[in-house]
């Protein structure tokens, strides 16, 4: 079995510094956001918010200055996103763009896609989605059938993406396809294009999840024609870079956070209530499984800095995170009653409820527990 271990988070006054500024930060731009509101975590989009981050230079903050970033670390970056997800403020519009495009194109792509996209992105200005999962595959990337067929012009696009969130208001997709082979060839001829969502042949189809939101998106093209400057990285290596990928996609505090209004929740009805044992010791069970959490989370953001690849730490702390956050309402639910008058307890229903619903999908998007936990056992050598 292969050793695992994971970095120690580094800590500083410049840090605690930078937490305090983005709190007073969140006081005064999201206070009239409602606790419902809050309770959809990085799904709330105000594309006018973005905007706002990118002007404090809180967007593509570890990136070179000459792409519009601004050469901070990943520890700051981290302080951050905790901040903002912790208080429930609207990320959604950026969020994938600044977790995952932005850095894929600053490591493969070229310098004019770097110097195109980069700085809006930066700006809160350029919103991205993600092209990888397919109806009848899910999870598994390596049966991809979207095809990019090489011709003089660029790249000739035919298929079907799934599950792409915000594909709706994105200006960019990252599309992970096939350039050579079949599905039988597996990982082999795949490579990933970046396409500007404006191209002719692209079909946008709203999914309607179970709370009745519009996040999902299903993504047809058609005949779709992108130049062969659309190319990110290098035809073939799809497969390499897609998995560099997932490790910004799967590690961040959002994979433990996604159900935290709901234990604010918590704490604030029991702040309010008689003392209740139970509830007490599940107050207590949820905070400390957070602090382990964040403590992993924390430690894939010192290993993302020292330029690794912690596709399996970060595997890990997705599908313990997901767990987690799965069984938050589970358990807060029980509370309900505790609530100290009418308009408190409907708040708190209003809340789980919203989370209940949408807690399936913290186990789907980023990759499902089955994929991942094949990925930890092949990276400990158990398989």
């Amino acid at each position: 079995m292969t050793e695992l271990t994971f970095a120690t988070p580094k800590t500083s006054e410049a840090l605690d510094s930078l937490r305090a500024e983005v709190r007073s930060f969140l006081a005064t731009e999201i206070a009239d956001r409602t606790p419902l509101q809050k309770s959809d975590s990085w799904n709330g989009l105000d594309t006018e918010f973005s905007r706002k981050l990118g002007q404090k230079g809180w967007l593509g903050m570890t990136w070179p200055t000459q792409y519009g970033g601004h050469a901070r670390t990943e520890m700051e970056r981290y302080v951050v996103i905790e901040e903002l997800l912790a208080a429930g403020a609207p990320v959604s519009a950026h969020w994938i763009a600044d977790r995952q495009t932005g850095p894929l194109i600053l490591k493969f792509g070229t310098e004019e896609q770097k110097q195109t996209i980069l700085p809006r992105i930066a700006a809160g200005e350029c919103f991205a989605s993600i092209g990888m999962s397919e109806p009848d595959a899910g999870s598994d990337l390596a049966s991809v059938r979207t095809r990019a067929e090489p011709v003089d012009e660029g790249y000739r696009i035919n298929g079907t993406k799934v599950w792409t969130t915000n594909a709706h208001v994105a200006h960019y997709m990252i599309l992970f396809c096939r350039t050579h082979g079949t599905t039988e060839d597996r990982q082999k001829g795949t490579s990933q294009l970046l396409i500007d969502m404006s191209t002719p042949g692209i079909e946008v189809k709203p999914i309607i999840d179970l709370a009745g939101q519009h996040h999902f998106n299903q993504v047809v093209f058609n005949d779709v024609l992108v130049p062969k400057s659309a190319l990110l990285g290098e035809e073939g290596n799809g497969w390499a870079q897609v998995m560099s990928e997932l490790s910004y996609e799967r590690s961040g505090p959002e994979r433990f956070l996604s159900s935290f209004e709901l234990v604010v929740e918590l704490g604030r009805i029991l702040a309010a209530a008689p003392h209740s044992e139970s509830a007490a010791i599940a107050y207590g069970r949820l905070l400390a499984h957070t602090a382990v959490l964040r403590r992993l989370s924390r430690s894939v953001s010192v290993m993302l800095q020292d330029g690794e690849d912690p596709l399996v730490h970060a595997s890990i702390v997705k599908d313990l995170g997901a767990t987690l956050e799965q069984e938050i309402p589970e358990i807060v639910r029980q509370f309900a009653d505790l609530a100290a008058d009418p308009a408190s307890a409907r708040q708190f229903r209003e809340v789980t409820c919203n989370v209940l619903l949408n807690a399936p999908t913290f186990s789907l998007r980023g990759g499902t527990r089955e994929i991942l936990r094949g990925i930890i056992a092949r990276g400990l050598g158990l398989r």
